[in-house]
């Protein structure tokens, strides 16, 4: 066996002992109560905005609301830990990813899942050091960063292009939120109970990933409009996306809405917690 060959089976293996330690799993288990927390507090930043206050409508939001409560250094250490041990299970299983069949069609589906696994685990390892930067003193803005991470961006040759290619991306994942809120393919991933718990879990799913999806859908939008006219003011964070959406016709209403809805995704995602296929 090669060299490369060796140390494909050595990852796979550790993948394999580290998705049968129990502890890991409770831990990674706990990585999505804490995702849950952030998105509670999203969603009550989103609906104080909605009401005309003033807050950061994001995950580094969040996570400074926490920062500043009896003891939240402690919280976010606990929040850091569980969300990077979700982002390593989800990196384990995107590599432990096989093949339905052996041809092309399998091919395509082993890597689309392998995608849709390490980009979770980006997300969650990325959202567990934010947290652990803020525990210990670190006061990030996300819309400032995303404005200069933009501008620098448009400054380069062919920067415009990447930048539109980001708010795509942006934009595909906000509709794939959607679209697994309305056709419940959330559920394929967990062992939803019968019964009225059961139906709860599945409505606060639905309405859940819609008003995420609705939120970052906005966000991909406003990075393309950035991208095309040259404006790195134009991007943002999800908090200029709530912006975005409070300037439309029945904009506070929408943001009402989706606040509630982070809510629901929190709750969702706490039964995700219990009841995920893990």
């Amino acid at each position: 066996m090669g060299t490369r060959d060796e140390v494909k089976a050595g990852a796979k293996q550790l993948a394999r002992e580290a998705e049968s330690n129990s502890v890991f799993e409770v831990l990674a288990r706990a990585g999505y109560v804490a995702n849950a927390l952030i998105h509670a507090l999203i969603g009550v930043i989103v609906l104080v905005i909605a009401s005309g206050g003033k807050g950061e409508g994001d995950q580094a939001g969040a996570m400074k609301a926490v920062a500043g409560a009896p003891a939240g250094f402690v919280v976010l250490w606990l929040i850091a830990t569980g969300l990077c041990a979700l982002g390593v299970w989800h990196a384990a299983e995107g590599l432990l990813a096989r093949d339905r069949s052996d041809d092309t069609e399998g091919a395509v589906w082993k890597w689309g899942r392998r995608l849709a696994e390490w980009g979770q685990a980006v997300v969650f390892l990325v959202l567990g050091l934010i947290s652990a930067a803020v525990a210990v003193g670190a006061r990030p803005n996300a819309d400032q960063t995303a404005e200069d991470a933009s501008r620098e961006l448009l400054r380069i040759p062919g920067g415009s292009i990447v930048l539109a290619v980001i708010g795509l991306a942006i934009g595909i994942a906000g509709v794939v939120f959607v679209v697994m809120g309305a056709g419940r393919s959330f559920s394929a991933r967990m062992r939803i109970p019968d019964g009225a718990l059961g139906r709860w879990v599945t409505a606060l799913g639905i309405l859940g990933f819609v008003a995420k999806g609705v939120a970052l859908t906005t966000l991909g939008v406003l990075v393309i409009v950035a991208a095309f006219v040259t404006d790195a003011q134009a991007a943002g964070s999800l908090d200029g996306a709530i912006d975005a959406i409070l300037a439309l016709p029945l904009g506070p209403a929408l943001a009402w809405t989706i606040g509630i809805g982070f809510f629901a995704y929190a709750a969702f995602t706490i039964a995700r917690a219990r009841f995920a296929r893990m």
